[in-house]
């Protein structure tokens, strides 16, 4: 075999090697940007299923705290924002405001105790202290496919190949929740 033809196949060789590395490549963050994609979509359906579940216990509070109408209009108000969001950061700071609106109701509850005894109130109480732990594992796996496939998109070669695919925004505590989370707790005794 002459010195051309060798080199020859050994050019054919690498450009091949090349093309199955960069259509590699590209599969991966394809495949890594549809996780986040599914992840997004999990988080989606935990909040919708958490607003499904508001209705019905606004209505039980209702029936024992009659004239605890700002709580239950937050709530409302906070729900309605929530099936109203679009962005990753509206859906987050929609999600801390019902969240908030939440507690305050629950904190409510304690003042009544016969609505805490109430077995509709327990069984949505439950339900929705499920839901919550899913919507967390839900944050957590969507916010793990973020700074996967932002850190696939900013490595080199594909920040210069793949412009189609753009970085995502993480799933955030609003600026508000982080200044609280970062301040220490206050113990007494």
């Amino acid at each position: 075999m002459s010195a051309g033809i060798v080199i020859l196949l050994v050019a054919i060789g690498l450009v091949v090697i090349l093309a199955i590395y960069i259509l590699g490549l590209y599969n991966t963050l394809v495949r890594t940007n549809e996780r986040v994609d599914e992840a997004w979509s999990d988080i989606t359906v935990q909040l919708k299923y958490r607003a499904d579940l508001i209705p019905n216990l606004v209505e039980t509070v209702k029936g024992y705290a009659k004239h605890e109408t700002a709580a239950i209009k937050e709530v409302s108000e906070a729900r309605a924002k929530m099936m109203g969001a679009k962005s990753v950061k509206s859906t987050a700071e929609a999600d801390q405001s019902l969240t908030g609106a939440l507690s305050r109701l629950m904190a409510i509850s304690e003042a009544y105790p016969e609505l805490k005894a109430n077995e509709n109130f327990k069984q949505l109480m439950s339900q929705l202290g499920d839901t919550e732990d899913k919507i967390q594992a839900a944050r957590r796996f969507y916010n793990a496919g973020v700074k996967e496939i932002n850190a696939k998109i900013k490595m080199f070669p594909a920040n210069i190949l793949f412009h189609r695919f753009k970085t995502r925004e993480y799933y955030e505590v609003a600026e508000s929740e982080k200044a609280k989370i970062e301040k220490a707790p206050e113990v007494s005794f």
